[in-house]
């Protein structure tokens, strides 16, 4: 089905609110106000993105699972794809990891088919397929295959016309199984902590994905780079967000995720933050997120 949206809202979406004196973010440019966005008349096709850094710890699973749960809100049906061995995705989500078909399955197995792997989650609209420690041994198993960096991309295709969004959560590396979700993807999504040596990687990550946009992937974007674990209070991360700002410039998202000690609960709890705390400044920040991809033109 044709993706429409209801063109009765007043504002179009993502606009700046004038009436209001624009003030200075933590990105240091003016804080744009994103409106609600608007409602979708039908679904599908899936726009595809990679949350994706080969360094651990700076957010990724975290940010797949809230922007999905807020994308989810505001009526955009969400598909989020563990493609990480630790399988951290599923269990952030609360779904089960053994004994069901995982994302592996899918990946080595032609008489699989995305349908069978699919669990439905917690949040109305947000729908995973979940991975779990074989997926470790995917990269052996794939090595010799034909076209095996386009192998998740044929997957993903039996079930685009199924959702407005499909998030894949990649493993921290830059091996077969990160190439393979990057040419599957339309956009990258760059979560990047606010601390001096996550930056030392991310002109590795944008080699690789000009490497895969040349060779595998010419219509693959970056979305942009997402600011998380920032912290206001300590010189260190306002600096480090200004270099970041000062380098890559409007590619930098205006919205900034916040650490706060509500993500590993809610994590615990097997529930993204905008249920878990939905009030809490977190859940807004994801909320935000989603507001500013949709403005973007990253996601309907």
């Amino acid at each position: 089905m044709t993706r429409k949206q209801d063109d009765s809202a007043e504002l179009p979406v993502g606009s700046l609110d004038v009436s209001a004196a624009p003030q200075s973010g933590p990105t240091g440019r003016p804080q744009s106000v994103f409106t609600e966005p608007r409602t979708l008349k039908g679904h599908g096709p899936a726009r595809v993105i990679s949350l994706c850094n080969q360094k651990g710890g700076v957010g990724k699973t975290t940010s797949t699972i809230n922007l999905g749960a807020a994308l989810a809100e505001y009526g955009r049906r969400v598909l989020a794809v563990d493609f990480d061995p630790q399988g951290a995705l599923s269990a952030g989500l609360g779904v089960p990891t053994h004994d069901v078909t995982t994302i592996y399955d899918l990946l080595l197995s032609r008489s699989k088919i995305p349908a069978e792997a699919i669990q439905q989650t917690n949040v109305p609209g947000l729908d995973v397929i979940p991975a779990n420690i074989d997926l470790s041994a995917a990269e052996v198993h794939l090595v010799n295959e034909v076209a095996r960096e386009q192998i998740l991309a044929g997957v993903l295709r039996k079930v685009s016309a199924d959702y407005d969004v499909i998030l894949i959560d990649c493993q921290p590396s830059l091996g077969l199984l990160t190439v393979n979700a990057l040419t599957a993807s339309h956009g990258v999504l760059i979560p990047l902590e606010c601390e001096f040596f996550a930056l030392r990687g991310v002109a590795l990550l944008i080699e690789t994905i000009d490497k895969v946009r040349d060779r595998l992937n010419p219509a693959i974007e970056l979305d942009g780079i997402l600011a998380t674990m920032y912290d206001s209070r300590t010189l260190h991360s306002r600096e480090v967000l200004e270099r970041v700002v000062d380098a890559f410039g409007d590619k930098v998202l205006e919205t900034v995720i916040g650490r706060t000690v509500k993500f590993p609960d809610a994590s615990v709890a097997g529930t993204p933050i905008t249920q878990f705390a939905p009030e809490h400044q977190a859940a807004r920040a994801y909320r935000q997120l989603a507001r500013e991809l949709i403005a973007r033109g990253a996601v309907a």
